[in-house]
């Protein structure tokens, strides 16, 4: 497996872990410092596209878009506007941004809770 996709793999098991304590959330902070196989900093590009990547290959799987768990540390305590662009693509109502997000992290928690 490549470094890239061994990274994905450790975002995706930090995220479904939260996932399963339905309403638990992680900071960017917090994600960086859990993923060891690759250094990544909070506003590195390369985790918004490791975000990306988990959150449409776990959508294409019907179980929502996992990246709903990571949210600001501050401020409106959502998703940074990296998530809400990848939701309006993949069809989401992104028109209300803080209603958006209580749709899928109740999506995201719902379909994790029930295999925790």
């Amino acid at each position: 497996m490549t470094e890239w996709g061994t990274a994905k793999d450790e975002a995706r098991g930090i995220l479904i872990a939260s996932a399963k304590i339905r309403e638990t959330t992680i900071t960017y902070g917090g994600l960086v410092r859990l993923i060891t196989s690759i250094s990544v900093e909070t506003n590195d590009s390369r985790l918004f596209r490791l975000l990306d990547d988990v959150s449409i290959e776990e959508n294409a799987l019907g179980h929502g878009m996992l990246s709903v768990i990571v949210v600001h540390k501050h401020g409106d305590m959502l998703s940074g506007s990296g998530f809400f662009k990848l939701a309006e693509e993949l069809g989401r109502d992104t028109s209300d941004h803080r209603m958006c997000w209580n749709q899928e992290l109740q999506k995201v928690n719902d379909y994790w809770e029930g295999l925790g």
